[in-house]
């Protein structure tokens, strides 16, 4: 990681493939977002470190992106924390030199390469929003699923106002793990669903489960296992988890509604392919299955 501190704010030098409009779009997707706030071409997101709670401002300024911090000046210990928090968020240490290879030769993302070239998985450092928001998505539109997280983060997360403006933490698994399934059926979630967020909040908070536990195993293979061992997380949750939250390249949610729909409208298809036609088109994405599923979702966004 590259960056400098110059007091009121810091400067992280970012990778040459690095597309800071085509971020913003992805994460203006929903107006019904509440983690994040984008005004013009700056995004606004509060942060918790070890130390303090931080606003954080982020603009783009040539080859950099500049955090500034409406809250004042934070530790030296917060600002390499928040320096962290954003490599990891916008996946800025990885090297796409061999993803751009592939897809220029592939043929359903040859022309998404160029046309969203310095796009990144955007990713949800926090494990706990990551589960709860791949489950509260499964088997709804994206409007609803974002319905029930804007219900969710208002209800039991804890916001701090600036500028008129509210900013909010997720909730915590410590405070969901001593809810019951009445207190979110009544924001419309499902009793399995419910049953399914308390659940893993039971997980997290206990110490049963951590992101730095999976990330310390480091195979996939057992990440996807201890994932599915999660009341409610089934083979596209994990794979969701594991691409967002543990930004696992190699992680491929097949299974996604949204992959299907996209590779039939690139392909011209009558219908859409099924599993074992996506796994076959895809066996020239080894290694970038995450990425070529990403490029193809924000290709829906137009």
């Amino acid at each position: 990681m590259q960056w400098i501190d110059r007091g009121n704010h810091i400067e992280m030098m970012l990778p040459e493939a690095f597309n800071y409009r085509e971020c913003l779009v992805f994460l203006g997707r929903s107006e019904l977002e509440q983690l994040h706030h984008i005004h013009d071409q700056y995004l606004m997101k509060l942060v918790d470190t070890s130390e303090e709670e931080v606003l954080l401002k982020l603009s783009n300024r040539n080859n950099s992106l500049i955090i500034e911090f409406p809250f004042g000046e934070p530790s030296e210990r917060s600002k390499d924390e928040v320096a962290h928090y954003i490599y990891d968020w916008l996946d800025l240490k990885r090297d796409l030199t061999d993803f751009y290879k592939m897809a220029s030769e592939d043929v359903i993302l040859q022309l998404l390469a160029k046309k969203y070239y310095g796009l990144r998985i955007i990713g949800i450092p926090d494990l706990f929003e990551a589960i709860t928001w791949a489950i509260m998505g499964q088997q709804i539109n994206l409007k609803f699923a974002y319905t029930l997280k804007k219900r969710f983060i208002e209800n039991f997360g804890e916001k701090r106002e600036y500028e008129n403006t509210s900013y909010w933490h997720y909730p915590s698994p410590e405070k969901i793990a001593n809810l019951n399934t009445d207190d979110l059926r009544k924001l419309q979630f499902t009793s399995r669903k419910a049953e399914y967020v308390i659940g893993a909040a039971k997980e997290m908070a206990s110490g049963k489960l951590s992101k730095g536990m999976l990330m310390d195993i480091r195979d996939p293979k057992k990440q996807h296992e201890i994932l599915l061992s999660l009341k409610g997380v089934g083979a596209w949750t994990a794979d969701y988890v594991m691409m967002k939250c543990l930004l696992e390249t190699t992680a491929f949610p097949v299974a996604d509604a949204g992959l299907h729909n996209a590779i039939k409208k690139h392909l011209n298809l009558a219908a859409k392919p099924n599993q074992d036609e996506i796994i076959e088109l895809a066996k020239n994405w080894s290694g970038w299955e995450a990425y070529a599923t990403f490029y193809l979702w924000r290709s829906l966004y137009e």
